[in-house]
């Protein structure tokens, strides 16, 4: 008989969004009546930029002549539109990112888990705790991790809790660590992070020759002129960090696909046999092996993004969101709520009321309002007694779904 990966046995639970799926469905089965509000999983709702809807009918067009047809792209992403990335979203904000550097892809999701491919099962790993629970979950199906204690953390991985004590700021570990995943703005907290704050990762990082891999799938959400976007706006950062972002929640991507990691000429890890390896090179390999690339549609789609219609109009997109979240953080501060986040992200992180606890505090707003959220121990230890509520939705239900919470 075949074999399994026992690694994956080490998952005791079921992934956060399907457990919250398996949930729903059941409620809905017993409840058809029920009109259910969806402010949990960070799906956008709002159509793709008219911009981005040009550009990719165009490219249809063209793919039906002989001229114009595109088979196989580069498996990297099409020059021209990693001249636009690190031209716009980089070089424009003081960044050294060339073209070359940048590597498309169908999802940061994927790329933060596949970016394991290249690095050694011997690093030690630090995490924020409440997590993104991918980053956790990759590292244990690729055997990086022990076993899962009763708290739900794994050995094997260093844990840095955030929480309304210490800002939401992930604090530099004790003890060295080889492997360091930070998202900022955060996933699910909302926080985000100064040039001081990164600088002293970078530090720590270049000092340990430890790498950062940095989440910034949520940095278009950033108010705040003064806070950093990009983990290369931070000296040195070139010789510590890899960096993730998506065209998901900026553009609304998620069910088109389009996002880049940028990994920097000249940043290396260590061989088995102690030499130095440069990471850009097995990258640039594991995706010329694995992957064949984001179709030419989608990348002339995310190309327009960087057009002067696009510019504005996913501006636009982030605001509508963004004032979706000002309206969730005032409601639920006027109903007696704490509530964090939702100032540079998306996301508004909000303490469960009555020392509920958060898996339960997710069934009475399901039963009670007809409101989904994301229980905020399916982030990690740490996330319990919190609850995330995503300001990905429509006006209307944005403002129902207030409305149900306040009548509670």
């Amino acid at each position: 008989m075949v074999k399994v990966n026992g690694n994956y046995l080490k998952l005791k639970a079921g992934y956060l969004f399907p457990e919250i799926g398996r949930r729903v469905k059941a409620f809905s089965s017993a409840n058809p009546e029920a009109q259910l509000i969806r402010l949990g999983i960070g799906d956008v709702t709002e159509p793709l930029p008219q911009a981005c809807r040009d550009a990719m009918k165009s490219a249809i067009d063209e793919m039906g002549t002989a001229e114009g047809f595109h088979g196989y792209g580069p498996e990297q992403g099409y020059g021209w539109l990693r001249e636009a990335i690190a031209r716009d979203d980089f070089q424009a904000r003081g960044c050294e990112i060339s073209a070359e550097e940048i590597f498309v892809s169908d999802g940061s999701k994927c790329d933060s888990s596949n970016i394991l491919d290249i690095l050694g099962s011997g690093n030690r790993i630090a995490v924020t705790d409440p997590v993104y629970p991918v980053y956790v979950d990759s590292n244990v199906m690729a055997g990086r991790t022990g076993e899962s204690g009763d708290d739900g953390r794994y050995g094997g991985l260093t844990y840095l809790p955030i929480s309304a004590d210490n800002g939401f700021a992930a604090q530099i570990p004790s003890e060295p660590v080889d492997l360091i995943y930070l998202c900022y703005p955060n996933n699910p907290t909302g926080a985000v992070a100064t040039k001081a704050q990164l600088k002293a990762w970078v530090d720590y990082a270049r000092a340990n020759k430890a790498l950062i891999l940095f989440d910034a799938a949520y940095e278009a959400f950033i108010q705040d002129p003064e806070l950093p976007h990009s983990i290369y706006e931070i000296e040195g950062a070139r010789d510590c960090a890899i960096e993730f972002r998506s065209f998901s929640k900026n553009a609304g991507f998620t069910g088109t696909r389009c996002a880049l990691t940028v990994v920097p000429k000249g940043l290396k890890g260590k061989a088995d046999d102690g030499s130095e390896v440069e990471l850009w090179g097995l990258w640039n390999r594991r995706q010329s092996t694995k992957f064949n690339g984001v179709s030419y549609i989608i990348q002339r789609g995310a190309e327009a993004v960087y057009s002067d219609a696009g510019q504005q109009e996913v501006k636009a997109l982030v605001s509508f969101y963004m004032e979706n979240a000002a309206i969730i953080r005032r409601e639920l501060s006027a109903a007696g709520i704490e509530v964090h986040g939702g100032q540079h992200a998306p996301y508004v992180w909000l303490k469960t009321p009555s020392g509920m606890d958060s898996w339960s505090f997710f069934d009475h707003l399901l039963q009670k309002a007809n409101v989904v959220g994301t229980p905020g121990s399916g982030f990690g230890a740490a996330g319990e007694g919190y609850f995330r509520l995503s300001a990905f939705n429509s006006r209307s239900n944005v403002d129902e779904a207030m409305a149900r919470i306040r009548n509670l």
